[in-house]
């Protein structure tokens, strides 16, 4: 015989459902950002790998010609034939000629999705300097910038 008084039925009432589903809503509220940040620092790598792909270019065309370019996507002799949109088309590069052409500077800015990133443009000049510094990380960047 079924004694009712401590016969408990089976599954969840509703109080014990609305526990757990606050419980995951508060771990993904934790979860996210970082996340997040970690999208963010992987898709750099799109854009310091097409700044370093011109950059190279640029030393081709200078010992060739002893100034550089800020043709990038032109046809040699004027330019670089390169593409100046990255592989994944988070980032775009520009390039600034100084001193009559004896130095440049590179800037990748983000586009689409990667806009947000808190380390903003990329830029690499003709001494190899680049900038956000590195150990100098913006709030959010998850890591150096470079």
């Amino acid at each position: 015989m079924l004694n009712r008084a401590t016969h408990r039925p089976y599954g969840f009432t509703l109080i014990e459902l609305m526990v757990v589903v606050a419980i995951i809503a508060i771990l993904a509220a934790m979860a996210y950002p970082a996340y997040s940040r970690y999208a963010f620092r992987a898709r750099r790598v799109d854009g310091k790998n097409l700044l370093a792909e011109i950059a190279t270019a640029e030393e081709r065309y200078n010992s060739i010609n002893n100034v550089y370019t800020n043709n990038i996507t032109g046809a040699a002799p004027g330019g670089l034939g390169l593409t100046n949109i990255s592989e994944k088309a988070y980032y775009t590069v520009a390039a600034a000629l100084g001193a009559g052409g004896l130095t440049y500077v590179l800037t990748a800015t983000p586009q689409g999705i990667q806009v947000p990133d808190a380390c903003g443009p990329l830029t690499l000049d003709s001494t190899k300097a680049k900038t956000p510094v590195k150990g100098v990380m913006p709030a959010n960047s998850n890591g150096d910038c470079w």
